[in-house]
């Protein structure tokens, strides 16, 4: 399997990279130790998780996700084998939130061990932090890359004009800079990222990892107009995509996937591959079909036509 490097200057990784929001949640160490197996017999090696999943969930504290991950490595001593990508900024606990320097140290170490790793291949910014310095975050992040503990960092959440400033002081500052960015980017979701961040990516040589590849699932076509509204963990999650934009990608993928024998899901991924810029999506499965239909969207091949025609359906909403 053909493995994509993320930006000019990061890891290679897989083209597809497994969502760990569903570790410790909708997945049991069960089901993900099985998925973990799966995947890399495969060749998918690359997983992203953060500190804070899975803290939604009532009686979470986050650090769940991390830690099935963590339980995996310690019983199989696989960890060389995988890309692992976590995230930190997010609240974890009274006082315990955002991108200053001490929170950055006392993150990663809780990381670590959740992790059961004396390294973070990818350690990204969950969200910005308009409060502390660039430079306080970023000779964090230096620091920890001159002590081995990571090797590379990402930015995630953030603006244009923000990454762009960030990139620029690591440059005058001779800090480690930023790799790679973890947008929010899909068919439904298209105009921030391609107006406001794809020339800041371009323009520094940054790798791209979208989440919400698929929707929150409403890609995939499990819903369907005149249908009942959807219900569920997710269902606030895709209220704004029930109107007429949506159904008509929905409904335009349906028809792109029958024409070449396939499934919504999986075309919505490979659309998002041949974009400019993207290096891998994120996906998460929470079961063995979901999973191989990670795998098959990396071996459909959209045509041209196919490519254009749900651009066209999905073009960005006016302001």
């Amino acid at each position: 399997m053909l493995r994509r490097r993320l930006g000019s200057n990061g890891p290679e990784i897989a083209p597809i990279v497994l969502g760990g929001n569903v570790y410790g949640w909708t997945l049991d160490d069960a089901g993900a130790f099985r998925q973990f197996e799966r995947a890399l017999e495969r060749g998918f090696h690359s997983i992203d998780t953060a500190d804070f999943y899975t803290a939604w969930i009532p009686g979470h504290r986050g650090g769940e996700s991390e830690t099935v991950i963590g339980n995996w490595i310690a019983k199989t001593n696989r960890r060389s084998e995988l890309i692992l990508a976590t995230k930190v900024g997010q609240k974890m606990g009274e006082g315990r939130s955002g991108l200053s320097a001490r929170n950055i140290a006392q993150a990663v170490e809780d990381s670590l061990r959740r992790l059961r790793t004396d390294y973070i291949d990818l350690y990204q910014t969950h969200l910005d932090d308009p409060d502390t310095p660039l430079e306080e975050t970023l000779g964090a992040f230096d620091k920890l890359i001159k002590a081995g503990k990571v090797r590379y960092i990402g930015a995630s959440n953030y603006g244009g004009a923000r990454l762009a400033e960030a990139m620029e002081i690591s440059r005058a500052n001779s800090l480690a800079g930023f790799v790679s960015l973890q947008p929010k980017y899909n068919l439904l979701e298209r105009n921030r990222f391609e107006s406001e961040l794809l020339p800041v990516v371009e323009r520094y040589g940054l790798g791209v990892i979208p989440y919400y590849s698929l929707g929150a699932g409403f890609l995939t076509g499990k819903y369907r107009r005149g249908d009942p509204a959807p219900q569920g963990a997710r269902a606030k999650t895709v209220e704004k995509y029930l109107n007429d934009r949506g159904w008509g990608i929905v409904e335009e993928l349906a028809a792109v996937a029958a024409e070449h024998n396939s499934k919504p899901g999986i075309v919505a991924l490979a659309w998002l591959m041949s974009q400019p810029g993207v290096t891998a999506p994120i996906a998460s499965a929470t079961s063995d079909a979901q999973l191989e239909e990670l795998f098959a969207a990396v071996e459909l091949k959209l045509d041209i036509t196919s490519i254009q025609r749900l651009k066209r359906v999905s073009a960005p909403e006016a302001a």
